[in-house]
C-alpha cells in the first residue's frame, strides 16, 4: 500500500455550474501533509471549518479512478481533478468507511475515523468525463475525521486499526488490495 499524491488548496474549485467551468484557485501536491487533531489538513479549504470536522480529509483509490476510466474508455485521469485529499494505491478504501484507522507513512500513525462516503459531483462529468459521476458512486472515496495529529508522506503506507483493548489489527487481517477498485457498491456478496 502507498500514499500515491496529495490534493491541498485552501479555495474551493467546483463551484456553482460544470458548464460555468473551475474556479481558479491555487491547487498542490506536496510530498507531505500536516494533520492536526479536530482541525485537518493545515493549508486546505476544509481545515478548522466546523461543517466538516467529520469530513476534513477525503481518501480515493487510484484504481478507483482507473477503473471507472476504462469502464468509460478513456485515459486514466489525472488524480487532481477529482480534488480528494489523498490518493492512495493498494488500499481498499471503501472498507475504512465506519472505521477508526491508524495510517503511518514513517513519521508514525495518524488517527482517523472514516464518517462517510465522499459522493461525486456533476462536476465529475465535466472535469473526469460523460459519465464518470455515475460511475464514481459508491468508491469515489471516504471522508475522515482527523483524531490525531501528524504528518502523512507520499510513498509507502502501513495501515492498522485501533482495538477497544489498546491492541492493533494489522491490516492484512481486514483489507484485501485487489478490492480497490471495486468500491462499496460493486462487491460481491
Amino acid at each position: 500500500m502507498q500514499i500515491v499524491r496529495f490534493v491541498v488548496s485552501p479555495g474551493h474549485a467546483y463551484l456553482g455550474r460544470p458548464s460555468d467551468g473551475p474556479a481558479r484557485t491555487e491547487t498542490t501536491s506536496p510530498a507531505a501533509i500536516e494533520l492536526r487533531a479536530g482541525y485537518g489538513v493545515v493549508g486546505d479549504r476544509y481545515a478548522g471549518r466546523a461543517a466538516h470536522r467529520d469530513a476534513a480529509l477525503t481518501i480515493i483509490a487510484e484504481e478507483a479512478l482507473d477503473a471507472v476510466a476504462a469502464e468509460l474508455g478513456v485515459p486514466p485521469f489525472d488524480p487532481v481533478l477529482a480534488r480528494r485529499t489523498v490518493v492512495t494505491r493498494g488500499l481498499d478504501v471503501e472498507r475504512l468507511r465506519g472505521t477508526d484507522v491508524l495510517l503511518d507513512s514513517g513519521d508514525g500513525p495518524v488517527l482517523l475515523g472514516g464518517r462517510r462516503p465522499a459522493a461525486p459531483c456533476a462536476w465529475m462529468d465535466a472535469v473526469l468525463a460523460p459519465g464518470a459521476h455515475a460511475l464514481l458512486r459508491g468508491r469515489a472515496g471516504v471522508r475522515f475525521a482527523v483524531l490525531g495529529s501528524g504528518t502523512l508522506r507520499v510513498g509507502p503506507l502501513h495501515v492498522s486499526f485501533p482495538t477497544t483493548g489498546g491492541g492493533l489489527f494489522d491490516e492484512e487481517v481486514l483489507l484485501d488490495p485487489e478490492r480497490a477498485a471495486v468500491g462499496s457498491r460493486r462487491r460481491s456478496s
